[in-house]
């Protein structure tokens, strides 16, 4: 299907390991929600920026017309996700959606198409306007276009 095959290195963090697993062993029937919500979750895998491996990261599922958007919130914390770098790297990903995967070419937005994307964003899940308040950097978010 795609570029991402390798060694596959899981999150250090275990509810993100653990979450991707429960994710994909169920064919994304299970953990497809934000623990402790019900609001939904994709998994995007990519290649990380300096190892080279598989990286595998639940995001909250923002979806218009067959396209996703990736957003770097972090909860509104000062710095990025170590997968913004890999992104901006390696933007060939695939994207699990429930039960369907596929492969998508990732593009960080900027000027007017990044303020009509980050406002179908924050009408999505709203927690993302609350994270930009929290913090001085733009959250940067990224366009995720299906594959040629």
């Amino acid at each position: 299907m795609s570029n991402l095959e390798g060694e596959y290195a899981p999150s250090p963090a275990g509810w993100v390991r653990d979450q991707v697993a429960a994710f994909e062993a169920s064919g994304g029937a299970d953990a497809n929600v934000l623990r402790g919500t019900h609001d939904p979750i994709v998994v995007i895998t990519n290649r990380g920026a300096r190892s080279g491996k598989i990286r595998k990261t639940p995001v909250m599922r923002v979806e218009r017309d067959g396209l996703y958007l990736a957003v770097a919130s972090r909860g509104g914390a000062p710095e990025n996700p170590v997968w913004v770098h890999n992104l901006r790297a390696n933007p060939q990903v695939e994207l699990q959606d429930g039960a369907v995967r596929k492969a998508y070419v990732a593009r960080e937005l900027a000027g007017d198409e990044r303020a009509q994307w980050w406002d179908y964003a924050v009408a999505t899940w709203s927690n993302y306007g609350a994270y930009q308040k929290r913090t001085d950097r733009q959250i940067p978010i990224f366009l995720l276009e299906p594959a040629a």
